[in-house]
């Protein structure tokens, strides 16, 4: 059973910088796609970014040139380093996955692409 979960939350000020980490354990396809979403109370699910198992990666806009995604395969884990931090950032950050057939958007991804999900961890950016 694939099993994603997320750390590396925390409140910081604006301007600042955070590491998130999806620890993912119980799959066996080695062709996939892993992405972060974030969802702020009283707003949808957003995309945020994305990368697959051939490394290519895409962000959306809103966070290119801030936000790095990475991946460190020997560890099972995916990464989201998030620079420049703002208070619209400010959200529940979560970690999706999808294995053997995906779609990749250059635009960045869909929440209804991924069957995986973490439980989340919370990033706070204060003004």
């Amino acid at each position: 059973q694939v099993r994603l979960v997320e750390s590396g939350g925390g409140s910081v000020q604006a301007g600042g910088s955070l590491r998130l980490s999806c620890s993912a354990s119980g799959y066996t396809d080695n062709n996939y796609l892993m992405a972060w979403f974030r969802q702020a109370p009283g707003k949808e699910r957003e995309g945020v970014a994305q990368i697959d198992s051939d490394g290519s990666t895409s962000y959306v806009d809103s966070v290119k040139g801030r936000f790095t995604i990475s991946q460190d395969n020997a560890k099972d884990t995916l990464y989201l380093i998030m620079n420049s931090l703002k208070p619209e950032d400010t959200a529940m950050y979560y970690c999706a996955a999808e294995f053997g057939d995906y779609v990749f958007r250059a635009s960045g991804p869909q929440p209804g692409d991924f069957d995986y999900w973490g439980q989340g961890t919370q990033v706070t950016v204060s003004s």
